[in-house]
């Protein structure tokens, strides 16, 4: 064995054995805490669903409901086979029937016609006892999680999950809630933020007041960051804000596209500043989602306008990974979310992480999140994340980049001491 292969595969073994502190994901108490959940629910309402149905419309498109929202009790195998041996190679897929073969102890066989009702009866009873979600999170080695309750963005996640989790508020009805009509695409409005905050909403300065009093009360809901998941309903291009243009979409029912527009750009423009004074840090969803508009470039503006806000670049801004790195290397108020790109393509982010490792200013600046609503596709993501680091750190190792001792006091922080200094936990 050459001298090299032994730190390398110490490395590989160290990574594996890491604990993580989880900066995202989509733990919601109506399908993360439910007591009614089969094999058909895990892959319908995990990435693998997207196989069947993009959750999100286009705008060309309308939906009646969320497909990742929905129940699916009576299941049949052809239900089953269109995600095992129909999209069977897509790594979505492929990634959570590895971690439900290994919670469920399935071996080298997987989901089979032969077993599947059987698993599906066993999910069942394990989802049927409260504590299923925390066993599974504890064998994942998760030692904090921040979740995006996006269906309730003003939800104290630590109050609905326990002590180890926060939440982030999502900002998107905020941009879109121009009137008591309008909504952002999961349903949410200010309107109805307003009454539970118990702020009056009459008048474009009440919303402004709003956006102060929802900003001013996170702590009170152990909020940590603000999420702007805008790209999956408009484009990411925040121009400067114009408030005379923005409130003329105020109370319209259907403003015009320019007027809709700056006060989205209004309204985020405020966010991030008030953020800013308050030391708050700004997720932002970029790639995929509405794809014409969601190209990193586009929020460039926004980043410039507000240099002493720290902002967590998502998703490594698949397909433009290269630009996002790019970004990271030139605005230092840009820090990057590994979340979801792992997922979609190892190849992909294993290439991405080897140019981020050599690219990015300092070792601060990745995090990780498994970006999942249910426990068993957060434990496959997590799995899956520590081998892809884990191997492209030995790579590195073994080409000499760095050693053994380097490599994993990277690993360390980007598993979990990033993010507990980035979020102040």
């Amino acid at each position: 064995m050459e001298p090299s292969e032994m730190p390398a595969a110490s490395v590989k073994d160290t990574v594996a054995a890491m604990p993580i502190l989880d900066v995202h994901e989509h733990h919601l108490p109506e399908t993360y805490l439910s007591r009614e959940v089969g094999l058909l629910d895990l892959l319908r309402q995990s990435y693998a669903g997207w196989t069947e149905s993009r959750p999100y419309p286009l705008p060309s498109e309308s939906r009646t409901e969320d497909p990742m929202l929905s129940g699916s009790k009576d299941a049949t195998w052809g239900d089953i086979r269109q995600f095992v041996e129909g999209s069977g190679s897509n790594s979505f897929v492929r990634n959570l029937l590895a971690g439900v073969g290994e919670l469920y102890e399935l071996g080298d066989e997987g989901v089979t016609e032969a077993n599947w009702s059987a698993l599906d009866r066993r999910i069942r009873e394990r989802h049927a006892t409260a504590d299923w979600p925390r066993e599974v999170l504890t064998r994942a080695n998760l030692v904090g999680v921040i979740t995006d309750p996006y269906t309730n963005p003003l939800l104290d996640a630590r109050a609905a999950f326990g002590d180890d989790y926060r939440s982030v508020m999502r900002i998107n009805a905020f941009a879109m809630g121009w009137h008591p009509d309008a909504t952002d695409h999961n349903g949410n409005s200010p309107f109805e933020f307003a009454r539970r905050l118990g702020v009056r909403l009459e008048s474009f300065d009440d919303f402004k007041a709003l956006l102060e009093t929802a900003v001013e009360t996170m702590g009170s809901r152990n909020q940590v960051a603000l999420k702007n998941a805008l790209a999956y309903d408009r484009d990411v291009a925040f121009d400067d804000p114009d408030e005379g243009l923005a409130r003329q979409a105020w109370g319209e029912s259907n403003p015009s596209p320019r007027a809709r527009k700056a006060f989205g750009d209004f309204a985020v423009d405020r966010l991030c500043a008030l953020a800013g004074e308050r030391d708050i840090p700004v997720q932002m969803h970029l790639g995929t989602a509405l794809i014409r508009g969601s190209h990193p470039m586009n929020a460039a503006g926004l980043i410039e306008r507000h240099p002493g806000v720290r902002f967590l670049l998502m998703h490594l801004a698949y397909p433009w990974s290269s630009e996002l790195l790019g970004m990271a290397f030139v605005y230092r108020n840009v820090w990057l979310d590994l979340t979801w790109s792992f997922l979609l393509s190892p190849t992909h982010f294993t290439r991405a992480f080897h140019e981020a490792i050599e690219i990015l200013p300092d070792e601060s600046r990745m995090m990780l999140g498994g970006d999942n609503w249910h426990a068993e596709e957060t434990f496959a993501a997590m799995q899956t994340a520590r081998r892809l680091i884990g191997d492209a750190l030995a790579e590195k190792v073994a080409s000499g980049y760095f050693n053994a001792a380097a490599a994993e006091r990277l690993a360390r922080r980007i598993l979990s001491e990033n993010a507990r200094a980035f979020f102040g936990l």
